[in-house]
Parts: C-alpha cells; structure tokens; sequence
C-alpha cells in the first residue's frame, strides 16, 4: 500500500481489549482477582481490579453526578460512530484492525491497549500478580496479531513491580511471540525514576533483544502524576486542563531521566520512543538540558560523555501529531532523523481516519515526510521492512 507514494508506518495504534479479556487469559490462580471492564460498552476503558475502579473516565455509575463527563463521553460515541462503526460492531476484532489500517492508508501498526494503560498504571505490591496481569495481556494480543502477523506487531506490556520478572517476559515476548518493543508508563514506580541503577539489567535485556523502550502516559493513571494534586479536584477542568498537562510533563522527566541520567550512555544501542506527548517541547527541553550540563559540567563528565541533546539525537524518538504544526519548528533545530508518525487510533482524540491526511499537509519536506511515516519508525522497531 502506499499514500501519495508513502509507505505509512503507525508508532501507536491501539487495540480496544474485551471487557473479559483477563478473565479468559490470566493464569487459573489469578481469574478471581483479574481485571475486569466495569462494563461492556468496547470503547471503555474504565477497568475494576480488586474492588478499584481504574478510570481515565469516570465510571458510568457516576455519570449523573458528572455532566462534564457525561458530555464528554456523548460527544465520543457520535464521533465513534460515525468515523469506527465497523470497529464498534465487531467488537475491534483483529478484521477491524486492519481494515480501519486499509482506510487511514497505513501499512504496519504497532499495537497498544487501551484498558491495559490503566491496568498497566498501577504500583503492584504483589509482583507474581503482575506479572500474571503483564502475560496475560500479552497473550491475548499474540493471539490477536497471529493471523495479519505482517501488518499488525505487538509492543508487550511490561510491568517492573519485580525486575527480574518483567526481565523474563521481556524475553518470551520478543523470543516466543515476535513482539518489536515494551510498553512502559513514563511515571516512577516503587519510587523509582528511570535512571535508577535497578532497571540497568532490563535495558541490557532490551538491548540485547533489540526490543525497543517505549513511554506511554495515560490520563489519570494511579501512579504518581504530575497533574494529580492540581486537577484532579475539579471534574469541570480535567479535561481541558489537566489532559493538556500530563502527557508532555511526564514524558519530559522520563526523557530527561534517559538522557541526563545516564541511561543512554550505558546503553547506547537502545532505542527509546516518548508516545503520545507532541514534540514542540524538545527543542526547548533539549537546550535545557544541555545548558545545565555545561554550567555542571564537572559533576556530569563523571556519568556522561556527550551532552545530554546527543544521546537522544542518537537513540530517542517522538512523536508527531498528525496536525501539529509547531513539530515543523522542532525538526529544524533537530534534523529529521528522531520524529515518529501515529494515528492513536481509535481513541477520542484520534484523527483518524484523516491522520495521514493532516500529516502530509504539513509544510515539510518530501524527504522528511518519507523518514517520519516510515523510515524512523522501522529503525526504532528494528524492522527491516
């Protein structure tokens, strides 16, 4: 397939999983604790564990009491259905999937959940279960990508409640299920930012496996926020404040844990990607960056050797909005080698089906029009395609 003469490569297309998708996959000793959709409506994400409800959304229940909510929600079921119906009445089966693919033009989707961001946001006590939680949506989705295994690829869920268990699924999904990346929340856990020594045998694993490292944030997660003591407190603004806020915040501290901690330079085969988040900050965030490296340069030559602006330039990528404009301002004072291309399909603030669209009428270069949609994207995946 190609559009306007574009392959099109998807960095972060999503799966909409079964309400019962945990209680037909996780291992027999866990089904009376799994996961389950508080109901089943397939684009809701709100997800119950263990008497919690894990809500980006409000739970219907509470809707009556939430009218900017309930609009919220109104307005996403006329947009679903008018631009995904097929996906809605086939439940987003794998059919749907690579249909909804044929009519946005895109070639490969790399795949993310939608309840698992919830489920996936949570600091697990206890690890076994976690990790139960992580191989269970890991099998639904090989199972899901099995049969358009040439179109849709599969990023695994990682939780790293206990490393060396997220160590070993990392290698079954990469070795037994053909997976391309992990999915991780930008957000610490267990009070840990990401440069913290404990992940170092993780990023060796990934390395190793050329399985790249990617950051999702979802809203309102049950980690640690930067938006939560400040929005979450007033239902009438956290849509249109506090959705604005904490995408690019998180993936801004786990961009600068990668490339000012040192991760990068222990690791300089890896590949990281920063999802959903635009990419108008880099530039700025970048140069901070570099500017206190050199005012310090003496404390950090003793963990790196290149200024931290190098290390994403060699290793990091972000993603472009299909519209997003200003992105045109961050490729010129970046070069065009570390920008990624998405849908977010079939997500409320998709574009979809007029991403590509969007995307190509941008004021950018055919060449890097060409490196964005496809080419940065399969080296990030380590995809010779």
């Amino acid at each position: 397939m190609s559009t306007n003469g574009f392959k099109v490569m998807d960095s972060d297309m999503h799966v909409n999983e079964p309400w019962d998708m945990y209680l037909n996959y996780i291992d027999p000793e866990y089904k009376e604790r799994a996961p389950v959709g508080v109901n089943q409506d397939p684009v809701d994400m709100n997800t119950a564990l263990e008497g919690d409800i894990l809500a980006p959304f409000l739970a219907k229940q509470d809707l009556e009491s939430h009218e900017e909510e309930r609009y919220r929600l109104d307005i996403t079921h006329k947009k679903d259905n008018e631009y995904i119906q097929e996906g809605i009445e086939r439940r987003f089966d794998p059919v749907s999937q690579v249909n909804a693919m044929k009519v946005e033009g895109i070639d490969i989707g790399n795949l993310y959940p939608s309840r698992g961001m919830v489920v996936a946001g949570v600091d697990y006590t206890d690890t076994k279960f976690a990790a139960a939680v992580a191989r269970a949506y890991n099998n639904w989705l090989a199972d899901f990508c099995k049969d358009h295994s040439s179109k849709l690829k599969g990023i695994a869920m990682i939780l790293v409640a206990d490393i060396e268990d997220a160590i070993v699924e990392v290698r079954r999904t990469r070795e037994e299920l053909g997976f391309v990346g992990i999915y991780l929340h930008p957000n610490p856990i267990r009070g840990r930012n990401w440069h913290d020594p404990a992940y170092d045998p993780l990023w060796a694993e990934c390395q190793n496996l050329n399985m790249a490292i990617t950051f999702h944030e979802t809203f309102k997660c049950n980690l640690p926020q930067a938006i939560a003591d400040r929005f979450y407190n007033e239902p009438s603004k956290i849509w249109t404040m506090g959705h604005v806020a904490c995408h690019p915040i998180e993936q801004m501290y786990a961009c600068l844990c990668m490339c000012a901690g040192g991760v990068l330079e222990k690791f300089p085969e890896m590949q990281v990607a920063h999802l959903e988040c635009n990419a108008g900050w880099i530039p700025f965030w970048l140069w901070r960056m570099d500017e206190h490296h050199e005012h310090r340069i003496e404390q950090a030559s003793k963990y790196l050797s290149m200024k931290p602006s190098e290390y994403f330039k060699r290793q990091c990528y972000v993603v472009i909005e299909p519209d997003e404009g200003p992105a045109k301002y961050a490729i010129d004072w970046l070069g065009n080698d570390n920008f990624i291309f998405s849908t977010d399909y079939p997500h409320p603030d998709s574009k979809y089906p007029f991403a590509t669209q969007e995307f190509l009428k941008l004021p950018l270069s055919d060449e890097t029009k060409r490196k964005v949609l496809w080419d940065n994207c399969a080296r990030l995946y380590s995809l010779s395609v």
